[in-house]
This record gives C-alpha cells, structure tokens and sequence, in this order.
C-alpha cells in the first residue's frame, strides 16, 4: 500500500512542479464593497507575513504585494505540498471619487483590510434652487443631487 501511495505523492509533485510556476504571481481573492462613505476591500492572505505586504497607490492604480516564502526544511521529504508559495499580486483602478490620500490599511487573522474613503467631492449633497424671475425673491426648493 505504501508504494501506491508513494507512487501517486510523486506524479503530484511532479504534476504540481510543471503546472504551478511559483515564479509567477498568485491571485489573492478580495471581496470589495461600500459601506456608508467608504469602500472596502478586504484581501484574503492567510499565513502571510504582514512585514512582506506592500500596498501603495500611484496616480489611479491601487497595487497590492505579498510574500510567502517557501517552507524551508533539508532532508524533508514531502507527502504533500498543497499550500502555496511565492508571489502575491493585485491591482485595482482607484476612480476619480476616492480620496486617495486617506486610505488605510490593517492586517488581521490572514485579512488585508483596505478602507478607500469616498472624496468630499463625490458625496451626495443638497443643493439650493432659486424661482426665477416671475416668483418672489428667496423663494427656494432643496433637490438632493
């Protein structure tokens, strides 16, 4: 029984080693929503390091970066390498309504937390609309834009 199973964990490793290129980055899923008057965006990266974790923002474009190195080990002899290594990589196009200046960012249980507030500028207001000449002077109506 043993020799099957050796047998099996080594096409893995082998099938794993041809189709998974570490080298190249990994997509981390993100859900992204908006709460009141900010957007959200939390990252799943569990078992990262939040030393290794690079967010910044350049002009429009939100990019996120992480690192899980390999696990280290000689004369380790694994039975199964599922869980993976290397590079993590995601950018996102910040819109003209985000105030780019206040956003923050935590780490906690393997969730990278991104809070985008929404720029003064795109919130919701209410403004004052004047009757026109043939109604008496400080007649006004609020419109909600």
């Amino acid at each position: 029984m043993s020799n099957l199973f050796e047998s099996l964990s080594q096409f893995d490793r082998l099938a794993s080693s041809v189709f998974d290129d570490a080298r190249s980055p990994r997509m981390m899923p993100v859900d992204l929503f908006r709460d009141g008057d900010q957007y959200v965006l939390s990252a799943d990266l569990p078992g990262i390091d939040p030393a290794s974790v690079d967010l910044d923002v350049d002009g429009q474009l939100l990019t996120i970066r992480a690192e899980r190195p390999a696990p280290l080990g000689e004369g380790v002899r694994w039975l199964s390498h599922e869980r993976p290594h290397g590079s993590y990589l995601r950018q996102f196009t910040l819109g003209d309504g985000v105030d780019r200046d206040r956003i923050t960012a935590t780490y906690e249980h393997g969730v990278l937390s991104v809070i985008i507030p929404v720029a003064e500028r795109a919130k919701p207001r209410k403004i004052a609309v004047g009757m026109g000449s043939t109604s008496e002077a400080g007649d006004r109506k609020e419109v909600t834009a």
